[in-house]
């Protein structure tokens, strides 16, 4: 007897050949928690949804009152989770590959697609081995990269080993960036795909500049705002980020720094920088409010596989310093809608924060065409690129089980 199935059970197979699809989401992350991944997830679901898909939601429970949603086209199934040590606001799963294998043994959807390699991730992707599902992932997060501002860098050829076969046992790993495809690439993953990021530019938009906000800051008409939004981490690079505060507080003493973003190195910036606004985690309306009331936008991050937050920046219509590659990369063109510095260059990310605070003009000239740039980002072409894609996972896996033309199922003549 199959040791992870009630026989009880009514085994349903819904390896449908036609529309829609039925495709299990499995996700660390998922709002109200806020971070790129949760977003940009969220975004995808509430996208195939539109497009009539049926969804599953496999995540962890994120508080003792959250409860599933459930109606004809989406299910979510709530999974025990443990916190997360220095982020008391996200929770992980514990592997249950048993707990997968049975539900979707019942509940058979064409196409499983992970998008974090956690130990919910590597739970789904064994169960999907054990019962043979096409399954798809995201590369999402550049976990090798963060583990040497933990005092682990000893850890980053063990990690890329496990995300290397991790993705290397779906059928197709998406990523968002041509650069990170090649670099991936390199490091003998395959199956790899470009799948960008949108933004909502209807949320983020210039329009949300609020004076009483930027009062509150301490800002008047004539005071440049320097804006981050963040994770307070390490990884984050958010050290650079004060040095060119302070440069640009040299020249222009008027200047602001706020910081939008918890995590754990903030009494650490605080202590640094007490004349910092601290404006912890916002979201929604109150986030596109706190982006576009600022002046200029500065993410010394070295570690992002995309991020979202510069996309965000720019179709709230701030000019954006940043090192070139993840979303930068592909966003911003030099002296047009920001500046793009090479990467890990802390002196000209420094010089450029200065420049662009300084001349009021540039800044501006900048600013327009941040909007511009941000407009052409829907996501709408990201759903539809995702759905196709998905859609071909399904039919290399049906493709597979359709018996050979040449094994004939009538008896051979020397029968």
């Amino acid at each position: 007897m199959n040791p992870y199935t009630d026989p009880a059970l009514q085994v349903d197979d819904f390896r449908a050949h036609s529309e829609p699809l039925r495709l299990s989401v499995v996700t660390e992350t998922y709002p109200p928690e806020v971070n790129g991944v949760a977003l940009t997830v969220a975004q995808l679901v509430k996208g195939l949804q539109a497009r009539g898909h049926n969804i599953q939601l496999v995540r962890p429970r994120q508080t003792s009152g959250d409860e599933a949603g459930d109606n004809e086209r989406f299910h979510e199934v709530l999974m025990r989770g443990v916190k997360i040590p220095h982020y008391p606001n996200l929770r992980m799963r514990v592997p249950s590959k048993r707990q997968l294998v049975r539900l979707w043994s019942v509940r058979r959807p064409d196409v499983v697609h992970i998008a974090t390699e956690g130990p919910l991730g590597w739970s789904a992707l064994q169960a999907c081995r054990y019962l043979k599902l096409p399954v798809t992932s995201d590369f999402r997060t550049n976990f090798h990269a963060y583990s040497r501002h933990y005092g682990m860098g000893w850890l980053k050829k063990p990690i890329m080993a496990y995300l290397r076969k991790f993705h290397n046992a779906t059928q197709r790993t998406f990523v968002p960036t041509e650069a990170l495809r090649e670099d991936l690439e390199s490091c003998r993953f395959h199956g790899l795909r470009v799948i960008g990021r949108g933004v909502d530019t209807q949320l983020f938009d210039p329009v949300r500049r609020d004076r009483s906000l930027r009062a509150q800051w301490g800002a008047n008409d004539q005071t440049v705002v320097l804006l981050c939004v963040s994770r307070l981490a390490a990884e984050k690079n958010l050290d650079l980020l004060v040095r060119a505060y302070e440069a640009l507080s040299d020249k222009m003493p008027w200047c602001r720094l706020v910081f939008v973003g918890d995590g754990p190195m903030k009494s650490t910036l605080q202590s640094r920088v007490p004349q910092a606004i601290f404006a912890g985690t916002r979201t929604g309306h109150d986030l596109a409010a706190h982006y576009a009331s600022a002046d200029l936008f500065a993410f010394p991050s070295l570690t992002e596989t995309f991020g979202n937050v510069t996309a965000e920046a720019l179709a709230s219509g701030l000019p954006v310093v940043a090192f070139d590659y993840a979303a930068a990369a592909s966003l911003l063109r030099h002296g047009i809608n920001g500046h793009l510095v090479p990467f890990a260059d802390a002196s000209g990310f420094v010089d450029s924060v200065v420049d662009l605070g300084w001349e009021h003009q540039k800044r501006l000239a900048l600013a327009a065409h941040a909007r511009r740039t941000a407009l052409g980002l829907g996501w709408d072409t990201i759903v539809s690129q995702f759905e196709a894609q998905l859609r071909q996972v399904r039919d290399e896996a049906s493709a597979s089980d359709r018996p050979h033309p040449s094994r004939s199922t009538q008896p051979s003549p020397a029968q």
